[in-house]
């Protein structure tokens, strides 16, 4: 890595250096720009993901989410809107807590509200839900004590969570990809290689061939290694599909693309249709379930969120070099208040809760280290509502090798870790491992906590565990315990 001091040379000293401290983070405008458009590539499948996840799904009344009985434009009316929100909330994060770091509507978080909540109440009580959880995540941020339990948190199990989120993304890395699948026999393996143990289809090729290229061009030191390696990727892949017409992963079709179907558009842009904006009705879900069955649901939500971004945030950091000798980003309350702001802005957009995105960590692994990277990101989003139909363009199997190669430079912080120190040692393994395992970095942060406390308790040593620490251990016991106990409410 260069010094900042040539880093200072190549950029200038203009005003987007001074106030982005660009060269004195070490970056160069380069760099920033560069980093800013990769983490874009890898996370635009969100603008596709999310309306396929909620736009076709019906609520309590029977209308499809987004508003009438067509799921068409319910589709077309959300992906416009969750490019909008991201856009907008990540820009905010460049300019407000300067930090490489996206942000965009939560997977997982809009699958629960879609099948979990809105099948119990109207969309729009749904996301009225979405608001009070964010702001009620306000509310602890600007009292101090989001940041108070992040402070609280032991070093090293910051850093298990930086190398479980690691191995996390290189998981989805290869599953996005179709490497590693789910099997058809329920009696098999939980995963497997390919279809049946064997790889299948030409995208799983197009994905081996980039994560090569990019792992070739990284080793080579080539600037832009990602990028170029995402960019190669995709254009195969256009060339493949014109080619043999391969089409969309089914079951009929094992060997199809993941998400989206590399081909030329026949239409290049859209007109945005904005309709989903204000589309929440604040406290509708109290009337549709109760007070106490909204509240266990607004707590659900309130954890996962919470520590999701304060282990993406970390890994983040861990990763650009940024954090100081505790493991703490620079700017974490500005940080923290902008991702309470965007789950808000969300549930306002109708959209579901937005939050901060590990695919980011695929931007600093190209050079970013300033918020003008998110600031790129931002744009791109923006965009992309209307030239939509070329965000379709980058398949899962051409963006994801950069997850793998991002998964394995977060991975190499294990050495951070006293594995001779049970206390520290089997917390950290179950926040590593249990991240994948489960699909979930609240769950793996949960077990770490709760484990770290136990025995730091039956080791006579409870007196060193910090308060917060306690606090957040039976918040997640309660989290842990939050189907039994709505299906005992219900």
């Amino acid at each position: 890595m260069s010094s900042p001091q040539a880093a200072m040379a190549r950029s200038g000293s203009g005003p987007l250096d001074s106030f982005f401290k660009i060269s004195q983070r070490g970056s160069t405008l380069g760099r920033e720009v560069r980093g800013g458009l990769v983490t874009f590539f890898t996370m635009a499948y969100i603008v596709v993901l999310n309306p396929l996840i909620i736009g076709t799904v019906k609520d309590g009344s029977g209308q499809f989410v987004g508003g009438g009985t067509d799921p068409a434009a319910s589709i077309a009316k959300i992906a416009v809107a969750t490019a909008l929100v991201a856009g907008v909330v990540t820009i905010l994060m460049g300019l407000v807590a300067n930090f490489p770091l996206a942000l965009a509507t939560g997977l997982g978080l809009n699958a629960f509200v879609a099948f979990s909540i809105a099948t119990k109440m109207t969309w729009a009580d749904a996301m009225g839900l979405v608001v009070l959880e964010g702001l009620v995540i306000l509310v602890l941020v600007l009292t101090g004590f989001r940041k108070a339990v992040f402070e609280a948190v032991p070093l090293q199990l910051k850093v298990a969570i930086s190398v479980g989120i690691g191995l996390f993304i290189a998981f989805i890395g290869v599953v996005d990809a179709g490497f590693v699948r789910r099997p058809a026999a329920l009696s098999g393996p939980p995963v497997e290689l390919g279809v049946g143990g064997n790889l299948r289809g030409w995208p799983v090729l197009v994905f081996v061939v980039g994560l090569i290229l990019m792992v070739a061009l990284y080793a080579r030191k080539v600037k832009g290694a990602i990028l170029i390696g995402i960019l190669a990727a995709t254009v195969v892949a256009i060339l493949i599909e014109s080619i043999a017409n391969i089409g969309a992963r089914t079951d009929k079709n094992p060997g199809g693309w993941g998400l989206s179907v590399p081909k030329l558009p026949d239409q290049w842009f859209t007109t945005p249709n904005l309709d989903t904006i204000g589309e929440f009705n604040l406290f509708g879900s109290f009337d549709k379930v109760g007070v106490v069955s909204a509240l266990l649901l607004i707590f659900t939500l309130m954890l996962a969120d919470f520590f999701d971004t304060m282990g993406t945030m970390t890994a983040i950091g861990a990763e650009a070099g940024l954090n100081d000798k505790d493991g703490i980003p620079p700017n974490s309350q500005r940080i923290l208040i902008v991702d309470s702001v965007a789950a808000a802005a969300g549930g306002a957009a109708s959209v579901s809760s937005n939050t901060s995105y590990i695919e980011s960590a695929s931007g600093v692994g190209e050079g970013a280290r300033t918020g003008l990277a998110s600031v790129v990101t931002g744009i791109c989003f923006l965009i992309s509502m209307v030239v939509a139909p070329l965000v379709t363009l980058i398949p899962y199997e051409a963006a994801t090798p950069a997850l793998i190669l991002v998964g394995f430079l977060m991975m190499t912080q294990v050495k951070g870790i006293d594995f001779d120190d049970l206390e520290v040692a089997f917390p950290a393994f179950l926040t590593i491992v249990l991240m994948p395992f489960t699909y979930s970095i609240s769950a793996g942060i949960g077990a770490g906590f709760v484990s770290y406390v136990i025995l730091k308790t039956v080791r006579g040593k409870a007196r060193q565990v910090h308060p917060l620490m306690w606090v957040v251990a039976a918040l997640f016991v309660v989290y842990f315990a939050i189907g039994p106990l709505t299906d005992w409410l219900t």
